[in-house]
C-alpha cells in the first residue's frame, strides 16, 4: 500500500471524479476527502494510479 496526498482535492465531485478514474482502470484504492489522501493498494498500480492522478488535474506527492 502506498499513499499520496493530493492537495487540490476540495469537495465530494473531487472524489467521485478520483474513483470514477481509479475504478475505470480496475486500481484498489481509497480516498479519504477529509486527508486529502488516496491510498493504492498494490505497487503494481502505482504508476498508473499516479498518471492517473495527474491526468485528472490532481498533484500525487507520495507519503512516508
Amino acid at each position: 500500500m502506498k499513499t499520496y496526498r493530493c492537495d487540490e482535492m476540495m469537495c465530494n465531485g473531487c472524489v467521485s471524479r478520483i474513483n470514477k478514474g481509479l475504478d475505470h482502470e480496475g486500481i484498489g484504492h481509497k480516498v479519504d476527502l477529509e486527508t486529502k489522501t488516496v491510498v493504492i493498494e498494490e505497487e503494481k498500480d502505482y504508476g498508473k494510479a499516479v498518471e492517473i492522478l495527474d491526468d485528472l488535474g490532481f498533484t500525487a506527492v507520495e507519503q512516508q
